[in-house]
C-alpha cells in the first residue's frame, strides 16, 4: 500500500470513528433518566479512550489502533443503544439489590444476607448506592468496563498462542475488535445488565499470563474470577495443565486461596458471616437443581419436552461424565506435559470451557459464555478453527434468543448437537497439539 493510500484509509478510519462517536453520544441525549445521561455519556466516551488505549498497549502500532477506531466506536454505541433495555432479571434482582443497599447503609448492607452472588459483586452494589446514578446504567456501564477488560484480555491471549497467519499484533487487534463486537458479550451486560464479562475477562488475562510464564498473576487472576462467579470451574482444570507443563509451579497455586480470601475479606470486616460467604457458591449449586437444564444448549436439551426422567439419577450421570472428560484430559496429557506447547494448552481450554458445561445439569442460558470467547480468540490461531467459534456462537447466541425475546429460535437440542460437535472437534485438535510442538 502507497504512503498517500495509507494515510487516506486512516483518515476515513478517524473520521468514521468520530461521526460514530457523534451519534453514540446524540443516542446518550435520548437516554430515558435525563439526570443520568450526562454520566452515561461520559463513562462510554472515558471507554472508548480506554479501548483505545488498551488497543495500543496491545499491538503497539499507532496505525491499527486508527484503523480500529471505527470498530471501537460501534462496540460502544451498540451498548449505548441497548442501555435503556429492562429485563425480568434486571426487575426481580438488581434492581431489588441495589435499592436494598442504597436503603440500608451502603456498605453496611455487605454484612446483610441479601442477594446471591459473592462478596466482590456486592461490593459493587454497595459503591454505586452513593451515587446520584440510574442503577440500570450503573450496573450495565460495570460490566461495559468489563467488556473492555475482556477484549484487552483476549488480545494478550491471542498474542501469546502460535499464529499462522498474519502478525502476532494484527491478530490480537483484530481480536480485540471482534471480541467487542461479539453477539453475547454485547448482550450480556449492555442489554441483559449481567456480569459475566467480569469473570470471563478475568480468565482470559490469567489464561494469557499463564502462557506468558507469569504463574503468579495467571493463578491470582483465575482466584478473583472465581470470586466472582462460581462459572470460573469450568476452566480451572486448565490450572492443573499449566502446573504440569511447568508453566505454573505448586507454590504458585497456593496463591489461589490466599487471593479468593483476601477478596472476601472485606465482606467478613464488615460483619458478614463466614458461613453466608462460603455458602452462597452452595446455595446456587442447589437452587435450581430440579432442572436439567435452564435453556441452556447443554445434552439435556436433547430430551424431548415433556418425558418423564429421573432427574436426580440424570444428574448424578451428567456430573460423573464432566469428571471423566476432565481427568480423563489430564490423564492424557500427564505423560506428554513436557513437551506441551501454547497451543495444546489453549486446546484444553477450549475442551474443558465446552465440554464442562456441556455434560454438567442445571446449566443456565449463559453458561457458555467462556466458551465465547475462547472459541473465538482460539480461532486467531489457525483457520480451521474458525467453524468452531461459529458453532459455538450461534448455539449460545439460541439460548440467548430464548430468554431475551421469549421463544426459541431454533430448538435447544440443535445447539447442543453443535456444541458437541465442537467438543469432539476440539478433542481431536488436542491431540494433534498435543503431538505438535508450536
Amino acid at each position: 500500500m502507497s504512503s498517500s493510500a495509507r494515510n487516506l484509509s486512516l483518515a476515513c478510519a478517524a473520521g468514521s470513528a468520530l461521526l460514530l462517536l457523534l451519534t453514540l453520544l446524540a443516542r446518550c441525549a435520548w437516554l430515558s433518566h435525563a439526570p443520568s445521561r450526562g454520566f452515561a455519556a461520559a463513562a462510554l466516551v472515558l471507554l472508548f479512550c480506554l479501548a483505545a488505549g488498551l488497543l495500543y498497549l496491545c499491538c503497539r502500532s499507532p496505525g491499527l489502533v486508527l484503523r480500529a477506531l471505527p470498530f471501537l466506536a460501534l462496540a460502544l454505541l451498540l451498548r449505548a443503544v441497548c442501555l435503556d433495555h429492562i429485563t425480568g432479571d434486571y426487575v426481580t434482582f438488581l434492581s431489588d439489590w441495589a435499592a436494598f443497599f442504597r436503603d440500608n447503609g451502603g456498605w453496611a448492607a455487605v454484612a446483610l444476607p441479601k442477594g446471591n452472588y459473592n462478596a466482590p459483586y456486592l461490593y459493587f452494589l454497595a459503591a454505586i448506592s452513593y451515587l446520584p446514578v440510574y442503577d440500570l446504567y450503573a450496573i450495565k456501564l460495570f460490566s461495559v468496563l468489563f467488556d473492555v477488560l475482556l477484549a484487552w484480555g483476549g488480545a494478550r491471549l491471542i498474542a501469546a498462542l502460535p499464529g499462522r497467519e498474519g502478525g502476532a499484533a494484527g491478530r490480537a487487534a483484530a481480536g480485540f475488535c471482534l471480541l467487542l463486537l461479539l453477539p453475547t458479550v454485547v448482550l450480556n451486560g449492555a442489554y441483559w445488565a449481567q456480569c459475566d464479562a467480569i469473570y470471563g475477562a478475568l480468565c482470559l488475562h490469567g489464561l494469557a499470563s499463564g502462557l506468558s510464564r507469569r504463574p503468579r498473576s495467571s493463578v491470582v487472576l483465575a482466584a478473583l474470577a472465581f470470586s466472582f462467579k462460581l462459572q470460573t470451574v469450568f476452566l480451572l482444570p486448565v490450572w492443573a495443565v499449566l502446573w504440569m507443563s511447568r508453566r505454573v509451579r505448586f507454590r504458585d497455586l497456593l496463591l489461589f486461596p490466599a487471593a479468593y480470601v483476601l477478596a472476601i475479606l472485606p465482606a467478613l470486616a464488615l460483619g458478614k458471616p463466614l458461613g453466608d460467604v462460603l455458602g452462597v457458591y452452595f446455595g446456587q449449586a442447589t437452587e435450581y437443581s430440579a432442572y436439567l437444564t435452564l435453556n441452556a444448549p447443554s445434552l439435556y436439551a436433547l430430551i424431548p419436552y415433556g418425558m418423564e426422567v429421573d432427574a436426580a439419577l440424570w444428574s448424578k450421570a451428567g456430573i460423573l461424565a464432566a469428571f471423566v472428560l476432565v481427568l480423563g484430559v489430564l490423564g492424557w496429557l500427564l505423560p506428554r506435559r513436557r513437551t506441551l506447547g501454547n497451543e495444546a494448552v489453549m486446546a484444553a481450554a477450549v475442551v474443558f470451557a465446552v465440554g464442562v458445561p456441556l455434560l454438567l445439569p442445571h446449566m443456565h442460558d449463559r453458561y457458555f459464555f467462556l466458551a465465547d470467547i475462547l472459541t473465538l480468540c482460539w480461532a486467531f490461531t489457525r483457520q480451521r478453527y474458525v467453524h468452531l467459534a461459529l458453532l459455538t456462537q450461534i448455539a449460545s447466541l439460541g439460548a440467548y434468543h430464548a430468554y431475551l425475546v421469549l421463544q426459541y429460535a431454533f430448538p435447544m437440542g440443535l445447539g447442543a448437537l453443535m456444541l458437541l460437535g465442537v467438543l469432539i472437534a476440539a478433542l481431536a485438535f488436542l491431540i494433534q497439539a498435543a503431538r505438535e510442538p508450536d
